[in-house]
């Protein structure tokens, strides 16, 4: 008995010195947890989860984040929120990546009538929430409104719905101004298509007031089913309408159908607006390359720079996944340039503390972004929304040129005529489709 007392002391003794040689939480260290939720059967949420892995591996490899005294490595938690098609279904993914997976952080969301339900979520659970493609105003405006619970949302892309609609109106007399010249078109006749969706709502009555404003004229509007698989009716109607250029707001899979479509009808007009599937490579295949010379606003194309970061990622991101980014893919961004550099800089994961952090740290440089600011509303109240502009962010314009997918804007662009000229590196010039200058010119 005496011989098993003193094997049991030499044993705990054995366990202490083991226990002094390894500190607490060296055989499991204590990861930094960033849940992704999005859309993942569809391009959208694909992009949001290979631009976050991407971040998380380059991250890790380097040791982790910085916390204070010790380094950190990323896991990163996927949530299929399916918000296309049920915003239950998304509330529900959020409510599980905070409650069970227990997640410091969350970035994605895609649809803004989902995103808005899963704001709220993550405001009670005081998570920080980094939205990577919803485009409501409302979702920053909430901060202003109600700063003590909702200052733990952030936007990082793309642009609100209000910056976004001012870009690409700006693309549609871009590209008007060009079929006037060389098709001496006279008066721009414009037919507005935009999916069934509340980003799309304010979106679309603005355009059918701008478009008259710029001195073209409405041909009608047309609001098809975001995951609408046959459009003819409405691009029968078009044709009819005699309309030179079709304005698209289409963030869905209603994109691949329409264009594939209007490509096999060999409609018209051209092409210009968001259309965010228009924006991946597999849009060619899926069009079965019907949908050449599409253009929509974007946020990278290959072989076009924002800045010296912008060509690693794409390139990278391209290696890796054998695709270009799409604009969801930014959730790279935001870990790597914008919550890292946050956690870091506050040496905590209190949520608090990283909300000043990210608030504090000024003006910095990201692959599609020439400087990150956030902005104030107009009384001084922080939105945690992004600024919009040259020497800022801008986005860019694709089309799709005989299978490749190339950046069209800005080109020789001028916000005003006492801005600097902007064309970022790489930046090729737009081109018409042959069936439309075959129609037109004279």
């Amino acid at each position: 008995m005496k011989k098993l007392t003193i094997l049991w002391s030499i044993l705990w003794a054995s366990l202490l010195v083991v226990t002094m040689a390894f500190p607490a939480g060296a055989q499991g260290v204590r990861k930094i947890k960033i849940g992704v939720i999005g859309p993942m059967k569809y391009v959208q949420g694909i992009g949001q989860w290979n631009g976050a892995l991407l971040a998380a591996d380059e991250i890790n490899a380097k040791g982790g984040i910085k916390v204070g005294d010790q380094r950190m490595k990323i896991e990163l938690i996927k949530a299929d929120s399916n918000e296309f098609l049920s915003v239950t279904d998304a509330t529900n993914a959020m409510e599980r990546l905070i409650s069970r997976d227990k997640v410091d952080f969350v970035v994605g969301g895609f649809r803004s009538e989902a995103v808005l339900a899963m704001q709220d979520i993550a405001m009670e659970h005081k998570v920080i929430f980094i939205g990577c493609g919803a485009a409501a105003n409302e979702l920053c405006s909430r901060v202003a409104q109600n700063y003590a619970f909702y200052k733990y949302w952030f936007r990082g892309t793309p642009h609100n719905s209000s910056f976004i609609a001012r870009t690409t109106f700006i693309h549609l007399a871009y590209v008007a101004d060009i079929m006037k010249k060389e098709l001496n078109i006279p008066k721009i006749k414009v037919a507005v298509v935009a999916e069934k969706a509340m980003w799309a709502d304010a979106f679309t009555k603005t355009a059918e007031v701008v478009i008259t404003q710029q001195g073209m004229e409405l041909a009608g509007t047309w609001r098809p089913s975001p995951v609408a698989t046959d459009v003819t009716a409405e691009l029968s109607a078009i044709q009819r309408s005699g309309a030179h250029i079709i304005f698209t707001i289409f963030s869905a899979s209603v994109g691949i159908p329409f264009a594939r479509q209007a490509g096999e009808l060999k409609i018209p007009a051209v092409q210009v607006g968001v259309n965010v599937e228009a924006s991946k490579d597999g849009f060619w295949q899926a069009t079965q390359g019907k949908g050449n010379y599409v253009m929509t606003t974007s946020t990278y194309a290959l072989g076009q720079e924002y800045n010296e970061l912008t060509k690693p990622f794409v390139e990278g991101y391209v290696k890796r996944f054998r695709e270009t980014p799409t604009y969801t893919a930014d959730t790279y961004t935001v870990i790597f340039y914008t919550l890292a550099p946050a956690i870091e800089q506050a040496g905590t994961l209190d949520p608090d503390k990283i909300v000043s952090s990210m608030e504090n740290r000024g003006v910095y440089k990201a692959p599609s972004n020439n400087a990150v600011e956030y902005l104030k509303d107009p009384e001084g109240r922080p939105l945690h929304d992004l600024r919009w502009g040259p020497g800022y962010s801008t986005g860019n314009a694709v089309q799709w040129h005989d299978g490749k997918l190339v950046g069209v804007w800005p080109y020789k662009w001028k916000l005003t005529p006492d801005s600097p000229e902007v064309t970022y590196r790489g930046t090729v010039p737009y081109k018409i489709p042959p069936w439309v200058i075959e129609k037109y010119k004279k």
